[in-house]
């Protein structure tokens, strides 16, 4: 797919904020096998005490929809809600042990970070190549993830210093901020940069993602359509789609 009418060139813009999962690294996938794992041991366990049958986490339909790109405890939470199931919210230093809210948000965390030590972090080399690009553009890039892990993966990809700002999970709940698809983390993360959003381009792979950028007014929003999904991403607010980054340097 040629991008040449969507070009991002320092005349039209001055910053590009990147999703982490998904768009710069691979951990979309650790992330999909986590919450896989967490919500299948704990629906089965609540299938067997309720003496219903159990229906397991899919990745394709219960995890893009109600689990992708949103911060933990609301990704939860809208799960949850589907199957009909109400657990209690718990406190932030519960027990990963604990049947609540925080306390399966703490499980999936663990899990996460067990896959992250044992297999590493996988980066998508042409997105990078495409950061470095910019950069050497003068366009600013900034890194806006709902995951609380975000600082750790950047750190485990060696990338961090690609980006002169970051908005996570811990920066929002640090400054009261709604999560994606609320388009606040964004802003946030344009306002870090001195750039007003239609000066901005969003890059997600995830319906929430392009949710939020469409709805903060930003001057771009480009989906990268990983799980064959681009007629959703483009509906959900997706001025367009491409199957790798690589494609805009083309």
């Amino acid at each position: 797919m040629s991008q040449s009418n969507y070009s991002v060139t320092s005349d039209k813009f001055d910053a590009v904020l990147f999703d982490l999962d998904g768009v710069l690294t691979a951990t979309a996938k650790v992330h999909a096998v986590s919450w896989k794992r967490m919500f299948d041991e704990f629906l089965s366990k609540h299938s067997q005490e309720n003496n219903l049958s159990f229906v397991p986490f899919e990745i394709d339909t219960d995890y893009k929809h109600y689990v992708d790109g949103k911060p933990r405890s609301n990704g939860l939470r809208s799960f949850l809600k589907v199957r009909g199931i109400e657990l209690a919210e718990g406190t932030p230093d519960i027990s990963a042990e604990e049947d609540t809210v925080y306390g399966l948000g703490k499980r999936k965390d663990e899990i996460f970070h067990s896959i992250l030590q044992s297999d590493g972090v996988e980066v998508y080399e042409t997105s990078v190549a495409w950061v470095c690009y910019l950069r050497s553009q003068d366009i600013k890039t900034a890194v806006v993830s709902s995951s609380r892990n975000c600082e750790a993966v950047l750190k485990a990809a060696d990338i961090t210093d690609l980006f002169a700002a970051r908005v996570d999970g811990k920066v929002a709940a640090s400054l009261g901020i709604a999560g994606k698809p609320a388009p606040d983390t964004y802003l946030k993360a344009a306002q870090l940069l001195n750039v007003e959003p239609k000066r901005c381009v969003v890059v997600e792979d995830a319906i929430s993602g392009v949710q939020a950028g469409s709805a903060g007014g930003f001057g771009l929003v480009i989906g990268v359509n990983r799980n064959d999904d681009a007629d959703a991403l483009i509906n959900n607010g997706a001025d367009i789609v491409v199957t790798d980054l690589g494609e805009m340097l083309q």
